[in-house]
């Protein structure tokens, strides 16, 4: 397969019968590529191969929990004995829980690192020791802003995504005897997608997508892009990049201000729920693509403004961060 050509490509997606995942197969099948879909709900699953179809893709679905090896294990074994290799594996599957490290059930904590970190794991295992077989592949394991800076109420969340960043890093190091084999970190900022809504919540208020609020398809864009480029960590949405830069050279103040962004946009506080482990345990929801968030005006325009306050924030505490360490110097 030819770097920059996706037509035909065997590509497998995990988590995609919803959201990002959702959104990636759609990218996929538009530019001709044979597709792999696996997440743990089949009709959502086959109704997303529909849409594939419709754009001008093929291929088949594999209901699958990342969760569990042998599970991914057949994912590969699958997708190999039908089309007789494998070029492309994203790892995007994930599930989210908010509340504080001591108020969550264990269960539900594990669950989260075991479906995102575990997951990916998982495939990677799988798709590596194809890719070794055929002497090619592009694996693209997709984490998150927050694995550059923390956030509270969401460390299971966290310590997944900065467990995927390492993961990948390590990875490339390992298959520095393989030329032809990439490894691809995709780093989305906030995201419009139903993930907020599903999630376990232990905190007792409603949790929204914070702002700036990005579309999905612009992370499936930077999907396919590392799908037909290398590239080694890729951020989606301009706030990652300056989250990450104003935590590495400040910690204290980018931890400060993530503490504030959250407490004051991450949850809304007109809207108490009941705790429970959202989907978890027993996979739910429409297989939606986007979560509403823009569309309801959190993300634009009045939302948005909270957005711009942030990006305005960073764009002036950096230089200043960038002064405070050339005088501790």
């Amino acid at each position: 397969m030819m770097r920059n050509q996706l037509r035909d490509a065997v590509v497998v997606v995990t988590g995609a019968s919803s959201g990002i995942g959702r959104a990636t197969a759609h990218a996929f099948a538009r530019a001709g590529a044979t597709l792999v879909l696996a997440a743990r709900r089949e009709e959502a699953l086959k109704d997303a191969l529909q849409e594939c179809e419709r754009l001008g893709g093929c291929g088949i679905v594999v209901p699958t929990d990342v969760g569990e090896a042998e599970q991914v294990d057949r994912l590969c074994d699958t997708a190999v004995e039908r089309y007789g290799r494998l070029d492309i594996w994203v790892n995007n599957a994930a599930v989210t829980l908010f509340g504080r490290l001591e108020e969550t059930p264990r269960d539900a904590y594990e669950k989260v690192i075991q479906t995102n970190l575990l997951g990916c794991v998982n495939g990677a295992r799988a798709a590596i020791r194809q890719f070794r077989d055929q002497g090619h592949g592009r694996l693209i394991n997709v984490s998150s802003m927050v694995a550059h800076a923390g956030q509270p109420f969401t460390s299971a969340y966290v310590t997944s995504k900065w467990g995927i960043r390492g993961l990948s890093e390590c990875l490339r190091m390992e298959l520095a005897d393989a030329p032809d084999i990439h490894v691809s970190t995709i780093l989305p900022a906030s995201i419009d997608t139903p993930l907020f809504q599903r999630a376990a919540n232990y905190v007792g208020q409603s949790a929204k997508a914070m702002t700036p609020i990005y579309p999905p398809e612009k992370v499936a864009a930077a999907i396919v892009h590392a799908a037909r480029y290398r590239m080694r960590e890729h951020f989606v949405g301009n706030s990652g990049r300056l989250v990450a830069a104003i935590r590495t050279l400040a910690p204290p103040l980018g931890e400060k201000m993530m503490e504030r962004k959250v407490n004051s946009d991450h949850f809304i506080q007109e809207l108490p729920i009941e705790p429970g482990s959202g989907n978890l345990f027993d996979s739910r929801g429409d297989g939606a693509v986007h979560g509403g968030w823009i569309e309801r005006g959190y993300g634009s325009p009045s939302g948005g403004r909270k957005g711009l306050a942030l990006v305005l924030g960073l764009a002036v505490a950096l230089p200043l961060a960038l002064y405070a360490c050339h005088r501790r110097a």
